[in-house]
């Protein structure tokens, strides 16, 4: 099978990082996946995308807005390059509408396949539900929440819309004794590390981490450390936060880390407490296939696949208070942070890792193909 996906962005998001697992893992399993991205993206996407194993990238232009000139052009290079195709999958707005055309175009139109990462509400209006209705076959989302949203504003039929939550790179995150690189950050034996891994934007929660971890700071004497890993606009904030809090002493901030993964490695704990869901929760997949035990917002994916107190710890997004309390349970708690770990990593290696999601997927486009 022949399958290209196409994503718009500039810059590595969990868009690409989603299409980059299902292109490296079709290509492990036999099929030829062929990862289009914007022509300048060479170092903040193209790199990470052969960085995470995939061998086969080409380029367009994909401007975002309405581009006369380079959009003609990318509709023309689309319509030859789906010639030899048997599957057209897109990720942002602009590839959507450049595929859909070109296939209106074609004298032989390829099944076109859409994935929304993103959690707000595409408008209801005409040409979306042309789009979404009659010029795409199947659209896939990364949470149920984001499948109810495009069901009930009538953009396609339920049965066209399903859902394929995870997409975690499961060689790279695997379970490790937790804490073992503890070290490495020059944290001492015997304080158990809590991390969020998680660039610096409001809705992700670090404000109400550091309000738990103030709390739980006064309340008792239970040594703890806190890593913040990730840059972000609202960077400045927390770490202001944190020197008034007093928490100077408790909390490192590691910026960008080209590995993530080894970062894991240290954590006892690892926090994914957004105030509301953001999609994909790449972050949080990670977490739970390297088996961390994991504290969690009960928003969006957290909500849909984790259970409370098996495989994970779940709390309100923003209650300061109740996340704090599931901290001092976990440090309390070992047994029960290890259980939860287990369990977790059981869970996403068997049901959500990228392996797992193009397996999935796979079958999907053969279905397609087979009714075209």
């Amino acid at each position: 099978m022949k399958v290209v996906h196409l994503v718009s962005c500039r810059g590595w998001s969990s868009d690409v990082y989603w299409a980059a697992q299902i292109c490296r893992e079709m290509t492990r399993t036999g099929h030829e996946a062929t990862l289009i991205c914007p022509v300048g993206s060479e170092t903040r996407v193209m790199a990470r995308a052969r960085a995470e194993g995939v061998p086969r990238i080409e380029t367009m232009t994909l401007r975002t807005g309405l581009r006369p000139v380079a959009d003609s052009r990318d509709l023309r290079a689309l319509g030859r390059r789906m010639a030899g195709v048997d599957i057209v999958h897109v990720h942002r707005s602009k590839e959507h509408w450049l595929a859909a055309l070109a296939n209106r175009l074609s004298s032989n139109p390829r099944p076109l396949i859409r994935t929304r990462h993103i959690v707000q509400a595409v408008r209801p209006h005409a040409l979306n539900r042309w789009l979404y209705s009659r010029a795409t076959d199947l659209v896939v989302t990364v949470s149920e929440a984001i499948r109810r949203q495009c069901v009930g504003a009538g953009l396609a039929p339920p049965s066209r819309v399903v859902t394929l939550p995870g997409g975690a790179d499961g060689e790279r995150f695997r379970p490790t004794e937790a804490g073992a690189r503890r070290g490495e950050l020059g944290v001492p034996d015997g304080v158990p590390v809590v991390g969020l891994l998680s660039g610096f934007r409001v809705m992700k929660g670090h404000a109400t981490v550091v309000d738990a971890a103030e709390r739980l700071a006064r309340s008792s004497g239970r040594p703890f450390h806190l890593l913040f890993v990730g840059r972000g606009p609202f960077e400045a904030a927390i770490r202001e936060r944190v020197s008034r809090a007093g928490l100077t002493d408790r909390v490192s901030f590691l910026g960008f880390v080209d590995d993530p993964a080894r970062v894991m490695g240290s954590l006892d704990i690892a926090l994914y407490p957004p105030l509301e869901s953001d999609g994909m929760s790449r972050a949080l997949f990670e977490y739970l296939a390297s088996g961390r035990a994991v504290i969690a917002s009960r928003v969006g994916a957290a909500a849909e696949v984790l259970s409370d107190g098996k495989t994970a710890l779940l709390v309100p997004g923003g209650d300061a208070p109740e996340l704090a309390r599931a901290l001092e349970r976990l440090l309390d708690d070992p047994p029960l942070r290890r259980a939860l770990g287990q369990n977790a990593a059981a869970l996403t290696h068997e049901r959500f890792t990228g392996a797992r999601v193009a397996e999935r997927l796979i079958e999907l486009y053969q279905r397609l193909t087979t009714r075209a």
